[in-house]
């Protein structure tokens, strides 16, 4: 893994990096309708999810080559893959959503720093006091319905933290991101079947469910995760960990434009530090991107 980049961001990476995060918000706004109204089980919407974003990511990679469909991807990535979905959405039947959005953000702000640290890359000065202002704007805007989360929940949760942030730290294969996001997503399939076949006793279904899932995965997920893997290779694993934190930010605004919450000051304060957090962090110096290595 390269440990410093030359400059900062180009635009493309930038441009993917920004339409990826909104992805991943709308991610979590999904599955809010879906799972915290029960319009679907757990394992179902997790299932779906990924074959839809299997299925649309096959008719984009033919309709893009116009000749026989050739994946990459590996074993490992799908593995992480389900790792994070899984965990991802049997969590949120027992967490609320900032409880769930702050362990799941910390996991992978843990995971991701430390493997930048271990493989070289020395943060500056900057870059922490900027991921300081963003965790203390994550806290501000999760704090006020935080309580003692459900143990199993928070373990589900943290494990979905820890795969999604190894996952991103495997994005930078020399294969492209459609190809190998593709060959994840078709993978991870069969795990998820499994899953659902051990909670059958659990199913419940509705044609709304069913459509956040799909909507779920062929677009905010598939789509989303080509762009995060596009734009993985022009970010520091540093820098790639801290641009994540605007993500409960985007989907708390999510949730007052699709579920009519009401904006607050909680949430102005909290985006303000956040967003202001991650372009300090983001500020490159000179030709070495902020990033020292070691």
């Amino acid at each position: 893994m390269t440990s410093a980049r030359s400059g900062g961001p180009s635009g493309t990476t930038v441009l993917c990096t920004a339409s990826a995060l909104v992805a991943f918000a709308a991610n979590s706004v999904l599955c809010r309708l879906a799972l915290g109204r029960a319009e679907i089980d757990a394992a179902s919407f997790s299932t779906i999810r990924l074959a839809s974003g299997a299925v649309a990511l096959v008719l984009l990679s033919l309709g893009m080559r116009g000749r026989p469909l050739r994946v990459g991807g590996n074993w490992g990535s799908a593995a992480l893959l389900f790792l994070y979905a899984i965990p991802f959405s049997f969590a949120y039947t027992s967490l609320g959503a900032g409880t769930g959005a702050l362990i799941l953000f910390g996991s992978v702000q843990a995971t991701m720093l430390l493997a930048a640290i271990g493989s070289g890359e020395r943060p500056r000065p900057r870059h922490w006091i900027g991921l300081a202002l963003a965790v203390a704007g994550l806290v501000i805007l999760v704090l006020p319905g935080l309580r003692a989360p459900s143990p199993g929940g928070a373990m589900l949760m943290t494990v979905g933290g820890i795969s999604w942030g190894i996952y991103s730290l495997r994005g930078r294969s020399p294969a492209g991101p459609l190809a190998e996001t593709t060959g994840n997503f078709i993978r991870a399939l069969p795990l998820a079947l499994a899953v659902s076949l051990l909670s059958v006793r659990h199913l419940h279904l509705s044609a709304r469910g069913i459509l956040l899932a799909g909507i779920s995965g062929a677009i905010a997920s598939g789509a989303g995760y080509v762009l995060w893997y596009a734009a993985l290779k022009g970010l520091s694993a540093a820098r790639a960990a801290t641009v994540q934190l605007p993500v409960p930010v985007l989907a708390a605004a999510g949730g007052v434009i699709v579920l009519s919450e009401s904006v607050s000051l909680r949430l102005v304060a909290a985006a303000i530090l956040i967003l202001g957090g991650v372009a300090l962090a983001l500020a490159g110096r000179g030709n070495r991107g902020g990033l020292r290595s070691g």
